[in-house]
């Protein structure tokens, strides 16, 4: 049934105490909040050093990858093949798509040493044989390395997700390097590690270097990543990359997550610290740093209504269970589903925390609902910023390259900023992928 929806339509907005795991929203037609700092597959396909993109697909979905390379200002790195309706009544999908790319690398002024090409829903709804355009190119332009990309939504739900296939696509080109003894490749992540946190400084001061692609700036230095003597990966989409580097290379891969947990988070350091054969940070100092910092943020702001949403780390409910635990008061999560991850939190918050209210994203009544809340709220990330209306919000996505203590006393540290100093979110959280230029 078809019904026009308004602010006051039933929202599946709901108490934690109620929720179910892991899925606590039922699922339906989507909503897409204008929040847009998290990055797409175009941003992170353009993390591989003089690569080029090329995109297949239908003249209406071009438009958004279109936009996406032109506002990131790097147009001579993205190029796009239409798929029309007569590609598909003919049968040529095959031949279209080799004919468009070999055409445009044929244009190009200088040849590329490697193309990512993004094939679409109807390559795979038509059965398109992707081996046999691959080996076709491969063979054209025996120069060039070509790596299987895909733009298709409705893979989305099932299998590997589109993000999870880019970020391991982003290490396929590799074609193996000698060993580099004492070196960490933090893999799949879209920002670099901050330099100021313990992950760095700890490796650092023990004579390890740590590799990642956001360090790389020529195709030849990316490829020097195949010889890293470890990986490790620290957010979800990131594990399928590190499983094909463990596979194709043999470096032991570490999944550990980003978390703020005290306990976890010296758990994630043993588990390095005995692979890597180096001593891990006092947890002593790095907690007192943590408290200090969190201390610091609460005396700022108080007994404020803290709203955190799920595009502003991977543990949402790591967080707002940290926080809580120091006395913030932390009134609502906006996420649409909750990891393997999160379920402790989760649990744990559905007894010391009934009240702690989870909202859903993509729900279609979030279009219409008030954009403003009754007191000045935090927002921590762009789409709770977006929700609440509030000019005092942290503008951070994906974990912001913060790992380990550094979570900690860095999320608190941005938070009492953001409560500080007010900023206009509407100009902000627009902005697509936040934060990607500065890694090109």
């Amino acid at each position: 049934m078809i019904r026009r929806l308004g602010a006051e339509a039933p929202c599946q907005e709901i108490r934690i105490a109620d929720a179910s795991y892991p899925a606590p929203f039922t699922g339906g037609l989507e909503y897409s909040a204008p929040a847009r700092g998290t990055w797409n597959i175009v941003h992170t396909g353009m993390l591989i050093p003089e690569a080029h993109e090329i995109f297949v697909c239908a003249q209406g979905c071009l438009r958004g990858v279109v936009l996406t390379a032109a506002e990131m200002g790097v147009p001579e790195r993205f190029s796009t093949v239409a798929v029309r309706e007569n590609n598909v009544t003919d049968g040529d999908l095959e031949d279209s798509l080799i004919e468009g790319v070999s055409d445009i690398l044929e244009k190009l002024p200088q040849k590329p040493p490697a193309v990512l090409v993004y094939t679409s829903c109807i390559h795979h709804f038509m059965g398109a044989d992707l081996d046999h355009i691959y080996k076709t190119l491969r063979e054209r332009f025996p120069e060039i390395d070509f790596t299987d990309c895909y733009m298709n939504p409705i893979m989305r739900k099932s299998g590997l997700t589109p993000d999870q296939l880019m970020r391991r696509q982003l290490y396929s080109l590799l074609h193996g390097a000698p060993r580099r003894e004492r070196t960490l490749l933090v893999a799949g992540g879209d920002f670099m590690t901050d330099d100021a946190g313990d992950l760095v400084t700890q490796l650092r001061q023990n004579g390890w270097e740590i590799l990642e692609i956001q360090r790389t700036h020529t195709y030849d230095e990316y490829q020097t990543l195949a010889g890293a003597a470890l990986c490790m990966t620290n957010q979800p989409g990131a594990i399928p990359g590190g499983r094909l580097l463990e596979d194709r290379f043999g470096m032991p891969h570490l999944h550990l997550p980003v978390s703020f947990d005290y306990d976890e988070i010296a758990a994630n350091w043993k588990r390095l610290g005995e692979a890597a054969g180096i001593p891990v940070p006092d947890s002593a100092s790095e907690i007192e740093k943590c408290e200090a910092a969190l201390s610091r943020a609460k005396a700022s702001i108080g007994d404020a209504p803290v709203e955190i949403d799920y595009t502003v780390t991977s543990r949402p409910l790591s967080l707002a269970r940290m926080l809580l635990s120091h006395g913030f008061r932390v009134t609502k999560v906006y996420l649409d589903g909750i990891s393997g991850e999160e379920r402790d939190d989760f649990l744990a918050l559905q007894k010391t925390c009934p009240d702690l209210l989870l909202s859903p994203t993509v729900d279609p009544v979030m279009r219409v609902r008030p954009r403003e809340t009754e007191e000045t709220t935090l927002a921590v990330g762009q789409k709770a910023a977006y929700f609440t209306g509030t000019d005092r919000f942290v503008n951070l996505v994906e974990n912001g390259g913060f790992w380990g203590y550094h979570a900690v006393h860095g999320m608190a540290e941005m938070m009492r900023e953001a409560w500080e100093t007010p900023k206009d979110a509407k100009s902000l959280i627009q902005i697509k992928g936040w934060g990607c230029s500065s890694c090109l």
